[in-house]
């Protein structure tokens, strides 16, 4: 075991000392040791109920023979970091979730991982983690958070959001406002619909590095401590085993959770932590590849933002393991992959049901026949950029617009809010990029504020930014190369012509080449939003969002295994 180079031999006394000094009992120490890793804290909803989820974890590590260590890592909230200087932080604290965790578990020599998360950044950093370091690991998420009920409709964070675009075009009064505002988000747990978090909590499930259910158990279900504990039972099984995260991980799993993401509709930010995700074990996931996944994968469920139906009621309708049953069914999954279970994934969803076929459609009778995420490429993002297509209307799958061009979220949020973009407009946010922003920012605020004002189905946006997974409408994020790289979205001017080509995979400005060839002549440098400190050191290391947005001065030298 890798924790007998401190705990074996007589040299290893002063290490065995301080280990009792902890309260380290010295049976405990002939034990594997395995790192809890717990990101609670008190700011995030979704990680407010994770000491408990840890103390479950703990005790089902002890029952199996284990003795549990915990430490902790960061965790920022997205909702609460959104539409302000904040959120420039948010995809940069990724890559710190991953690197704690790595300095952690090689320093003090831990057997296995048990990986406890919730949120947005927290999960995919935590995976990336297990991904590097190659120890066996289990991630646990703290479950989804229940819907809102306003006069018997569910609601959720986006309705919050959308209802400050309502105020602001008349639709609702301030009272309503606030109730909504009370009403949205009624607990702990990670916001109720398919946004970014639920999305790669449900990945973690479709790699085979969580357990059966993790992605849809609610937060305050008795169901979510029994995971725990049996999370904590199963890591010594793979400790004993000897399956590590790699084994489980490899090309193939992450062509499962592409499948398994193009079904549920997921945030286009999974396409983002999955690219960063493989790229850790040395794959780089092509683009070109997620749309032949997902031309071929159908959408089999409409969760909120894209419709009505909650993670709460995936969760009843059979969850994740009942889509991959589908999916599995139809030759659309490698069932023979090994899992954290210590089984295949075709032994893992063999009994799986669906229970209402209204939340999980049938692979012959879909909610649309494609996946929910597409890549378009084309003169305005030669290196792909990512839109939610499942969340489009009908009505803005093919779009031509007139720029309105902003260098900021801010400027284009006050635009909005003033009521000075007009149907048919497509709005450009740019220097928002991995590093124009810094950090690439998500942005909930103007596409929510859009919806709220009835616009979505008549201004799309394009941003080399990110959107949030509770975005709806025609937003298309991760415009590469940005326009801090020189892309050509630093070229557009107010009153260009932008095509929009779902079904074709295109994203075009009609602008001529040499007209373009003009402007990049006069293209200056921009001023950095932020140059100092964390985001200083990650705007000069950080690639293009089409390769992940993760750390290394040479992203496409890959590792292998």
């Amino acid at each position: 075991m890798r924790s007998y180079q401190v705990l074996k031999g007589a040299d290893r006394a002063p290490h065995r000392s301080l280990f009792k000094a902890a309260g380290f009992h010295p049976a405990e120490l002939e034990r594997p040791l395995v790192g809890i890793v717990n990101s609670a804290n008190e700011i995030v909803p979704g990680h407010t109920q994770l000491r408990q989820i840890a103390e479950a974890v703990k005790a089902g590590v002890r029952m199996n023979g284990g003795t549990p260590i915990e430490f902790s890592t960061i965790g920022i909230c997205d909702g609460i970091a959104m539409n302000h200087a904040g959120m420039h932080y948010s995809l940069a604290s990724r890559e710190v979730v991953a690197d704690s965790v790595e300095l952690m578990a090689e320093a003090h020599c831990f057997d296995a991982l048990v990986l406890i998360t919730n949120c947005d950044k927290i999960t995919p950093g935590m995976m990336m983690a297990a991904a590097r370091l190659d120890l066996p690991a289990i991630l646990v998420s703290g479950g989804p958070m229940l819907a809102g009920r306003r006069q018997e409709q569910k609601i959720d964070l986006s309705t919050v959001f959308e209802a400050v675009g309502a105020l602001k075009a008349g639709r609702i009064t301030e009272a309503d406002l606030m109730d909504v505002e009370s009403k949205a988000c009624p607990g702990c747990g990670s916001c109720a619909g398919m946004f970014t978090a639920n999305s790669m909590n449900c990945m973690a499930e479709a790699l085979g590095l969580a357990l059966p259910g993790n992605g849809t158990i609610p937060a305050v279900s008795s169901e979510r401590l029994i995971l725990a504990k049996e999370a904590g039972m199963q890591i010594l099984d793979l400790v004993r085993s000897n399956i590590t995260a790699g084994q489980i991980m490899t090309e193939k799993a992450f062509e499962n959770a592409l499948a398994v993401d193009m079904a549920l509709g997921c945030s286009t930010n999974t396409l983002l932590h999955l690219t960063a995700i493989a790229y850790e074990r040395g794959y780089r996931l092509d683009l070109d590849q997620v749309n032949k996944i997902s031309s071929k994968t159908p959408q089999l469920c409409l969760l909120s933002p894209a419709g009505a139906d909650r993670i709460e009621d995936l969760h009843r309708a059979g969850g994740v393991g009942a889509v991959m049953k589908e999916l599995l069914d139809a030759k659309l999954l490698d069932g023979e992959l090994i899992t954290v279970t210590g089984r295949k994934v075709a032994e893992n969803v063999a009994d799986k049901k669906v229970y209402d076929r209204q939340v999980i459609r049938p692979v012959k009778e879909p909610y649309r026949s494609e996946g929910g995420l597409a890549v378009l490429f084309g003169s305005l993002a030669p290196d792909g950029g990512v839109v939610k297509q499942g969340a489009v209307s009908e009505k803005m799958q093919r779009f031509e617009g007139t720029a309105r061009v902003f260098d900021s979220e801010e400027a284009a949020v006050d635009a909005i809010g003033s009521g000075s973009i007009k149907p048919g407009s497509v709005v450009v946010i740019r220097y928002e990029g991995p590093r124009g922003g810094p950090g690439m920012r998500e942005m909930l605020a103007p596409t929510s504020v859009l919806a709220g004002m009835g616009l979505d189905e008549d201004v799309a946006l394009i941003t080399d930014g990110r959107f949030s997974g509770a975005t709806r409408g025609a937003s298309i994020g991760h415009i590469s190369p940005e326009a801090a790289a020189g892309g050509p979205i630093a070229l557009v001017e107010e009153g260009d012509q932008i095509v929009i080509d779902l079904p074709n995979r295109k994203l075009d400005l009609l602008v001529e080449k040499e007209e373009l060839e003009e402007r990049r002549k006069l293209l200056k440098k921009p001023k950095p939003k932020i140059a100092h400190g964390y985001l200083k050191r990650y705007a000069a290391l950080v690639s293009s969002a089409a390769s992940g947005a993760v750390l290394d001065e040479d992203v496409f030298e890959m590792k292998g295994d």
